[in-house]
């Protein structure tokens, strides 16, 4: 009866996105003005453009994009409900979560403290966590760990997400984890526990033993004057927040043939790496304060895309007001070293390209125009990345998610119209 009631109410719910995505779609297409709102400099119209298609024909239902050209903002855009259901609208200072782009946050923070010389990326992970030592992980190197080569994907004891809380428990848990695969041979996207490791290593390293969230909040945050944070703090009242959507089931079955062979295959099956990294941890839901309020760097910062995209903007051009280090930031830049194995991502089941806690482009994965750029995505559709190249900084977030882990169209089409922009700007500079 039980699961009766939940196959009901999702049902309803799906009708009542669709009926308010249509409505909306109309409502885009015949007055974009009560729909879209915010800002784009002279040169940036092809971006409003697109953000306004995505609601007319890419089936937005709340979304924001914000990009940083040269250090300067030329994209501001918000539009759409930042509850569907209610139909509450987006406002200027809506916050939602961000998924995987938190990782990106995070790693710029390991950045620094790598800028700073608390650690090297090439030395052992047990060289400043000793526990870690443990059940064949006393050679994973920190660089290995943070390119998603160490094999630990998986938790074998179960924890819920109230547990986060506890650092010193967690510690311990990861600690003990054994390897799923030889460290360093291949790689495959740690999707639940990469910000687990990141936040312990980083409280190692710190002089002051500040976890991520406390050092981003401290580090980026407040000298930046962002609006994003990796555990909600209760300031932060529940009118800002945007409520975000998974995926319908009626969405998975008609746009499977859209996803790797491996992804269906495993999204399916309850055994796959994939599907229980999902489960990671237990009773982790997006629109609980719970989940928000305690500090998961791999998936539930929350924020504005214009927080994502200015903080990108710093790193595009140096994070020179940070004294950040030349030979860190030549690191970030560089292409990404693929594994003994192969670029191919044994959970993910397509080519994917790690470096450093980012996702980098690569041969079969561009994002971005060249092979400078470091970022990442979230599930549903998020993304925030840098372009030292081209100096920009990019973001966008949404409310709705897409069942794309990268490139959702939605992202992609803001993305494109960026870059072309920005090739015409500098077309006509040179003329």
């Amino acid at each position: 009866m039980k699961s009766y009631h939940l196959t009901l109410v999702a049902l309803l719910t799906f009708l009542v996105l669709l009926l308010c995505n249509c409505s909306i779609s109309y409502i885009a297409k015949k007055h974009p003005e009560k729909v879209i709102h915010g800002y784009v400099k002279p040169g940036f119209e092809e971006v409003k453009q697109e953000f306004t298609r995505n609601f007319i024909k890419r089936n937005e239902s709340g979304a924001a994009c914000a990009v940083y050209y040269k250090g300067e903002k030329v994209v501001d855009l918000w539009g759409g409900y930042k509850d569907a259901l209610t139909k509450k609208p987006w406002e200027e200072n809506t916050k939602v979560i961000v998924f995987s782009t938190t990782k990106g946050l995070a790693a710029l923070c390991l950045a620094m403290a790598h800028s700073k010389g608390w650690f090297d990326y090439e030395e052992k992970v047990s060289y400043y966590w000793p526990e870690f030592a443990q059940n064949g992980k006393e050679n994973i190197t920190v660089r290995q760990l943070l390119a998603h080569e160490a094999g630990l994907c998986l938790v074998d004891e179960v924890f819920e997400i109230g547990d986060l809380a506890n650092f010193d428990y967690i510690a311990e848990i990861m600690a003990r984890q054994r390897p799923l695969w030889e460290p360093g041979t291949q790689h495959g996207y740690h999707l639940s526990t990469m910000g687990m490791y990141m936040n312990e290593l980083m409280r190692r390293v710190d002089p002051q033993r500040r976890s991520i969230g406390q050092f981003f909040s401290e580090e980026l945050a407040e000298p930046l004057n962002l609006d994003f944070y990796i555990g909600l703090p209760d300031s932060v009242p529940e009118r800002e927040l945007a409520k975000v959507y998974y995926p319908s089931i009626a969405q998975f079955i008609f746009n499977m043939n859209k996803m790797p062979k491996k992804m269906r295959k495993d999204f399916r099956n309850k055994e796959s790496i994939l599907y229980q990294s999902f489960k990671i941890p237990e009773k982790f839901s997006p629109n609980k304060r719970l989940s928000q309020s305690v500090e998961m760097p791999s998936g539930n910062g929350i924020g504005d895309a214009r927080s994502i995209a200015k903080v990108y903007s710093v790193f595009a051009h140096g994070a020179k007001e940070f004294n950040f280090k030349n030979d860190t930031y030549a690191m970030l830049k560089q292409s990404a070293t693929i594994p003994p194995k192969g670029s191919f991502d044994i959970i993910m089941g397509l080519d994917t390209y790690f470096a450093y806690g980012f996702l980098k482009p690569g041969p079969n994965l561009l994002y971005g125009n060249n092979q400078q750029v470091f970022g990442t995505p979230g599930a549903g559709g998020s993304y925030g990345f840098a372009d030292p190249e081209n100096e920009i900084g990019f973001a966008y977030v949404m409310s709705k998610m897409g069942l794309y882990l990268v490139n959702d169209p939605r992202e992609v089409a803001l993305r494109e119209a960026t870059y072309r922009c920005v090739e015409q700007i500098e077309k006509n500079n040179k003329n």
